[in-house]
């Protein structure tokens, strides 16, 4: 499908971009299983718009974009599913004023991510769209089980929280690239959200390189975070990517929240031109995480397996991702749960 973008005389344009990403969602949660139509919330659905323009030596630009608001993978649980379709003010993701140049840096100021956001999910697998950091985007809002069987308050998203960066309305600045390295510092507060009351600063040092055969990709960051409803939060983080010409690629990322626990996770993947419709990536991850949940002692891990297919020509990534999930306590037991995500993501 051809760009949607128009030039001007004065060497601007206009783009529009989107892309929708239906899945199928299963969940056991030791017992009974739940099925769902889903928009998969590792890369949810949405429409963007993109102006550009040379001005002052560099490129303003303005970015405009939203999901879709349709119902999320990590929005479901036991007791709740969300309406199917359900757009509110919270699902616009930017509205971004900014302007770069190669000697200055880049400038933002509005809606839009904020300095940390990434830094702790950099990955070069090409299946982050079914599995990667965020472990609580698929499958999030399920609740485990005691030993009982009886649903308990603690849910999978509480139990492996990467710490990553979200969008805030907010002014960021990121110097010029150097040897690869790139610092980035924001502030900013929640203003879709009513009644938040939610402040964050952060600072993170971005690295990107491709020496010889390899890919490298890799973030450091730190975040202090204000809240009314939790206080303040004092997060560090941090990824790093690594993608060989062969295609084996390896992944490893840490957080750790002052307030509270720290984690490990690690990928290891493999892509491969096995079909001439387009690359297909295979990989397998674990995160492995320590008091994070609000119990004594907890000790939290999640494993998975993920499959994407390319088809490039229409634009189509198909994926597969399975999912298992423990969490243990001092004192408490709970069952596994799993979750299977089946989708595709359409881009234009």
């Amino acid at each position: 499908m051809a760009e949607l973008r128009r030039d001007n005389a004065s060497g601007g344009s206009v783009t529009l971009y989107g892309h929708l990403n239906p899945a199928w969602q299963s969940v056991d949660d030791g017992v009974a299983s739940y099925d769902t139509l889903v928009d998969n919330g590792h890369s949810p659905s949405r429409l963007g718009l993109w102006v550009r323009q040379p001005l002052g030596g560099g490129t303003f630009g303005f970015n405009l974009e939203t999901a879709l608001g349709v119902r999320q993978s990590f929005a479901v649980s036991q007791g709740t599913k969300a309406d199917a379709l359900n757009w509110q003010r919270t699902s616009i993701r930017k509205v971004d004023f900014s302007w770069s140049s190669e000697r200055f840096g880049t400038f933002c100021l509005g809606q839009g991510s904020m300095s940390h956001d990434g830094a702790a999910e950099r990955d070069l697998s090409g299946t982050s769209l079914v599995g990667y950091n965020s472990i609580g985007s698929a499958a999030g809002a399920f609740r485990f089980r005691d030993a009982a069987g009886a649903l308990t308050p603690r849910t999978i998203a509480a139990a492996g929280p990467s710490f990553d960066g979200g969008r805030r309305g907010r002014i960021r600045y990121d110097t010029p690239g150097f040897q690869g390295f790139k610092l980035s510092v924001s502030h900013g507060e929640e203003i879709l959200a009513q009644n938040s009351d939610l402040t964050s600063t952060s600072v993170a040092l971005f690295y990107d390189r491709e020496p010889g055969d390899w890919t490298l990709s890799g973030a450091l960051a730190y975040a202090s975070v204000d809240s009314r409803l939790t206080g303040d939060l004092h997060d560090r983080m941090g990824s790093f990517s690594a993608l060989h010409a062969s295609g084996w690629n390896v992944t490893v990322a840490a957080g750790d929240r002052q307030e509270s626990g720290t984690y490990a996770y690690g990928k290891l993947g493999y892509k491969a031109d096995w079909f001439a419709a387009g690359t297909t990536a295979l990989s397998v991850d674990y995160c492995d995480g320590r008091d994070m949940t609000a119990g004594p002692g907890s000790d939290s891990a999640a494993l998975g397996v993920q499959l994407v297919q390319n088809f490039d020509e229409p634009g189509i990534e198909a994926y597969l991702g399975w999912r298992d999930y423990s969490l243990s306590e001092t004192g408490t037991t709970y069952r596994d749960a799993s979750s299977v995500l089946i989708g595709a993501r359409w881009k234009f």
